[in-house]
């Protein structure tokens, strides 16, 4: 199967009446979480700054621990300057809301990532139940490996974050360097969740030997759709589908090729009894 017809065939199941209704659940569940989390927090930074201000302009001193980064310092006095007056403050209110949209639009994609992660067993089911039952099912893993993989990923990708540091200065190329760390989670994350759902670990093993760039073009093209401003709330379920759908064809070949195999050898086996 060419990789079109997988992309249309896993349109056809996204837009079910099945898949739609689970659509809701990260949807739901991440804007009530990154949303809550996000105006509670400018909400709260404003309020203090607008608190330091006051003070500054009331000539009384403001205060900054001397421990304080000078990342810190530096912005906290650029902040008291803006927030002095009031079209500045305004100017300040709104870019401290506009970075921390884009903050909530990549922490939008993680948060979803990691729900859908608990309702790929059941998308998976229905893909299997709908085009594949011919195919038996190994997944691989235990109830913590989940948590394993989600634990190390994260570390990994802060890790990134930190080492990428002096590229964040240069112009096209921290574009990159910020997105890489957060591709790096994003991979890890969907690809083990169906991978290890659909296969068994030397099932996985033989496909991903020969289709790992595949399927990391594949979760790149799918990161690159997460990119468009919360579109992950409403398709995630559908990066499950795609991925289902590549890896369950991989496997129905894979287990066509070892019938082959296996008739192969039985036919070699029974000419040489027949010449014996």
């Amino acid at each position: 199967m060419i990789e079109i017809e997988i992309f249309v065939k896993s349109l056809k199941d996204f837009f079910s009446s099945k898949m739609l209704k689970i659509s809701l659940i990260p949807l739901i569940i991440t804007m009530i979480i990154i949303y809550s989390l996000f105006f509670a927090a400018a909400d709260f930074g404003i309020t203090v700054m607008q608190d330091i201000a006051q003070a500054s302009q009331n000539g009384e001193e403001v205060v900054i621990s001397e421990d304080a980064p000078f990342y810190f310092v530096w912005m906290t006095y650029l902040l008291v300057f803006l927030f002095k007056y009031s079209f500045t403050s305004w100017i300040a209110g709104f870019l401290l809301y506009t970075v921390g949209s884009v903050i909530v639009l990549q922490a939008s994609v993680l948060f979803t990532i990691v729900i859908i992660g608990f309702l790929t067993p059941m998308i998976l089911k229905i893909l299997h139940k709908r085009h594949y039952s011919h195919l038996t099912l190994h997944g691989h893993g235990d109830l913590l490996s989940p948590l394993w993989i989600l634990l190390k990923s994260s570390i990994i990708m802060i890790l990134l974050f930190i080492v990428l540091i002096p590229v964040y200065f240069v112009p096209v190329l921290n574009f990159i360097a910020f997105s890489f760390p957060l591709y790096y989670f994003f991979h890890k994350l969907l690809n083990y969740d169906v991978a290890s759902t659909i296969l068994s670990d030397e099932e996985f093993k033989k496909i991903y030997k020969t289709q790992s760039g595949a399927f990391r073009l594949r979760t790149l093209f799918l990161y690159i759709v997460s990119m468009i401003p919360f579109i992950t709330l409403f398709t995630a379920v559908f990066y499950i589908i795609y991925l289902g759908h590549a890896y369950f064809v991989k496997l129905d070949e894979l287990h066509k090729l070892e019938n082959l195999n296996k008739k192969e050898d039985k036919e070699e086996k029974m000419k040489e009894i027949t010449k014996d």
